[in-house]
Order: C-alpha cells, then sequence, then structure tokens
C-alpha cells in the first residue's frame, strides 16, 4: 500500500526541501493518523515522532483537549480578517500571551508561520526609524550560520550557504558577525554594534540555540551581553524564538534564560502546539506607538494577511497555553532533558563516529564525523532510525533529536536505543 501511495504522492506534490527526482527512492513515509507522540503510516507501522513533525509538535498527537477547542471553535467562526477588525478569540490569544512574552507592554501582529514574522519584524523595524524621522538606520545585523526562513527579507539574514546560493542577487547585505561557533562571537557581535550603531535598523538573533545550524549552543550570560549592547547604543533587537520557544529550552522562550527583554520576538512554530500554522510579531509598546498617526497615514503599518489571526489556530493556541500550564510541561522538558543528557553522555558522545553533542532543553543535534565526504551519514542514520520505529531527520551529519515536550522517560530511551543501534549498523558497514 505504501508504494502507491508514494507513487500517488510523487506525482502531484511538490515537498520543500526535497529533491522530487530522487524522492521515490528515498523511502518516504506516507503519514495516514497518529496517537500521542506517534505518527502511523498507511501500512499501519509506528514512528516515535522524534523531531515533532519538524519541531513544531509540543503535547503530542491527538491531544482531546485541544481537539475539543478546534471544534468548538468551528462552531463559532473558522476565520475573520482581522485588517480592521477584530475577532474574540484572538483577543482572548493576545490577553493570554502578554504576560508570558519577554516583551514590554506588547502588541501582537499575527501570520501563518515563522519566517513571515521574522519579515514582518524586519518591516516593522525598517519603518519605525522612518517614522521616528531618523535617517540612515536601514541595515541588520545577522550572526554567522543564522537560519531565518526563507523569505527573500529572512534569506537575507541567513548565512546562505548551498541551499540559497541560488538566491543571493536577490537578497540584501547585513552587517555579519560570527555565530556560536566561534568562542567569542559575543565580544565581536558587540563590537559591531558599537561601531555600526548609526546605520543599524536591528541585531536579529536566534537566542541560546542556532536551530538549523545543527544546535550551535550559546551561553546565556553572552546572549545577555549583545542586548546590553543593543539597548546602550539605541539598536533594536529582534529575538527569533520560532524554533526556541514555547518550552523547547526549558523555559517557555529561550529569552528568558539570557535576561533579555527584546523589542520585536518573532514566534512560530509550538504556538498551536503543532496543529495549525500560525505565528505572531511582537512588538514592544515603545515600537508599536511609534506607527501611531492619523487615519489612513504614513506612520501605518501597511502590511498584513488573508489568514493572519485565524480564528481556528487562536483557539487551538489559546487552550495549549493552558495545557502547558495545568500538565506542568515544563518540567518534564527540564526532567527528560536530564536524562537524555545523561543517556547522550554514556552511550552516544563517546562512539566511534561521533564529533560532538549539543543540547539545551530538549534540542539536540549529534554531529557525526564521517572519515571522508559523500558518506551521507546523517541520512543513513536517521534511515536506519525509522527502520527501528524512531523518525529523525537530520541536518547534513547533524542528527537532531527534538521530541514532543511531553515525552516519556521510557520513550526517551526508546529514541536513544534507535539512535544507538542505527549509528553502531552505519559505523560499523
Amino acid at each position: 500500500m505504501s508504494d502507491e501511495w508514494v507513487d500517488r504522492d510523487a506525482a502531484v506534490v511538490w515537498h520543500g526541501f526535497t529533491q522530487m527526482g530522487a524522492y521515490v527512492d528515498n523511502a518516504p513515509l506516507v503519514i495516514e493518523r497518529a496517537e500521542g507522540r506517534e505518527l502511523i503510516d498507511v501500512d499501519g507501522r509506528r514512528y516515535l515522532d522524534a523531531i515533532s513533525s519538524l519541531w513544531v509538535n509540543t503535547l503530542g498527537h491527538r491531544v482531546p483537549e485541544l481537539d475539543a477547542a478546534l471544534v468548538a471553535q468551528v462552531h463559532k467562526v473558522a476565520h475573520s480578517t482581522l485588517l480592521g477588525n477584530g475577532n474574540t478569540v484572538v483577543v482572548e490569544l493576545a490577553e493570554a500571551l502578554a504576560p508570558l512574552v519577554p516583551v514590554d507592554a506588547p502588541h501582537f501582529l499575527f501570520a501563518a508561520d515563522g519566517a513571515v514574522a521574522v519579515e514582518q519584524a524586519l518591516k516593522i523595524a525598517f519603518q519605525y526609524w522612518a517614522n521616528r524621522g531618523v535617517e540612515g538606520r536601514t541595515r541588520f545585523l545577522a550572526l554567522g550560520d543564522a537560519y531565518h526562513g526563507d523569505t527573500i527579507g529572512s534569506l537575507s539574514l541567513g548565512d546562505g550557504g548551498v541551499f540559497s546560493a541560488v538566491f543571493d542577487p536577490l537578497c540584501f547585505p547585513v552587517v555579519r558577525t560570527p555565530g556560536y561557533a566561534d568562542p567569542g562571537w559575543a565580544d565581536k557581535a558587540c563590537a559591531a554594534v558599537a561601531a555600526h550603531a548609526g546605520e543599524l535598523a536591528a541585531v536579529v538573533i536566534e537566542p541560546l540555540v542556532q536551530g538549523a545550524s545543527g544546535m550551535l549552543c550559546a551561553e546565556p550570560a553572552d546572549v545577555r551581553a549583545l542586548g546590553e549592547a543593543c539597548r546602550a547604543h539605541g539598536v533594536l533587537l529582534v529575538c527569533d524564538e520560532v524554533a526556541t520557544g514555547f518550552g523547547r529550552t526549558g523555559t517557555l522562550f529561550a529569552s528568558e534564560q539570557c535576561g533579555l527583554r527584546p523589542d520585536l520576538l518573532c514566534l512560530g512554530k509550538g504556538i498551536t502546539g503543532g496543529y495549525l500554522a500560525m505565528s505572531a510579531t511582537v512588538a514592544s509598546t515603545e515600537v508599536f506607538d511609534a506607527f501611531l498617526g492619523a487615519d489612513l497615514g504614513p506612520e501605518t503599518f501597511f502590511h498584513g494577511h488573508s489568514y493572519g489571526g485565524n480564528a481556528l489556530a487562536a483557539a487551538v493556541a489559546l487552550e495549549h497555553l493552558r495545557l502547558v500550564e495545568a500538565w506542568g510541561v515544563l518540567a518534564n522538558v527540564r526532567d527528560r532533558a536530564a536524562q537524555l543528557a545523561e543517556l547522550l553522555a554514556e552511550r552516544i558522545t563517546p562512539r566511534p563516529g561521533v564529533g560532538a553533542v549539543r543540547q539545551r532543553g530538549l534540542m539536540v543535534g549529534v554531529e557525526l564525523a564521517p572519515p571522508g565526504p559523500g558518506l551521507r551519514w546523517g541520512r543513513r542514520v536517521c534511515a536506519g532510525a525509522v527502520a527501528r520505529g524512531v523518525l529523525l531527520r537530520p541536518l547534513g551529519d547533524v542528527v537532531v533529536l527534538m521530541p514532543p515536550l511531553t515525552i516519556t522517560a521510557e520513550e526517551i530511551v526508546r529514541m536513544v536505543d534507535a539512535l544507538e543501534g542505527s549509528l553502531l549498523e552505519v559505523v560499523t558497514a
């Protein structure tokens, strides 16, 4: 049955970040349903969703309370525009988020995915200075190894590479300083802020973890130092927490661990628990107030999307916030992260073929060290894990472990068992 579905899929669907010419040969899974933290394919095989369906799922699949919130909202209204009008459940969601986000007196501009949340932040930061009558503040500082999405603005912030090189002519230049892999990254970034303050609209960072670059990790004090430099030199700080937000690092937002109060905060992925597409750009009152003026005047932020603030997504996101608190999810993240760290140190880090293990909370990158180029160990190790019933996906030769935040102690062991078995198979082949 799976072969039939794969053929039907390849005939009509174009998958992102996927070479469709090789799609069928790579034995893709075709998922039919899910239960708890497992995905179930068309042949009834079960897989622990150890990548949280690309980092979005937080509480597991088919959560009865989230299902009920979605159904209840369907009986009210599925969507109504937020362009010039409001919706009760979106107001309730923003009210619930406001005391939780590390932003002063926040206002929320909703969208549908993380890259757009970043794009919105860029446009807001750029127009903020124009609205204040300040000339020349038109550039952005971003870090090496950064990834902020695949729209043109977010690509410009990203550090390029083979996946985006073809689009370089479309991108705008940024001030680039080293990323978290450089031990002196914070000092260099702070110096660049001081040197370029008069031309910077904003600094954009992924606090604590540069996810798509292979889970590169920073120390909270270093991230805080960059935030302090931005404040000292009057440069806006944008924190992209699309990946790190909603509990992945052990606190609701990674910025909390760094003592940051960003001017703009980008949210996505886990905001609805992995149910529906939603994101938000969160602006401080200081930033928001710069856009107040005459009706339809030049201070207006002329930006918005058709499905921004979708009511169904908002209803699920609101219930998701309640469950994170009611279920003690953050405590489970910290407990399971400690268990995972111990197992990785004992069973994975010492293994031949493993170059490094990086972890913050339940965000883990296991960097492999193949003896030569072109061996594709990352893909092969993940394929071996899938054969053992655990869904993993590599970033090159970095194997990412990013399980749902409600993962159990037994499932942590199951995940490490699959990784260890696959590593042994690939490295000794």
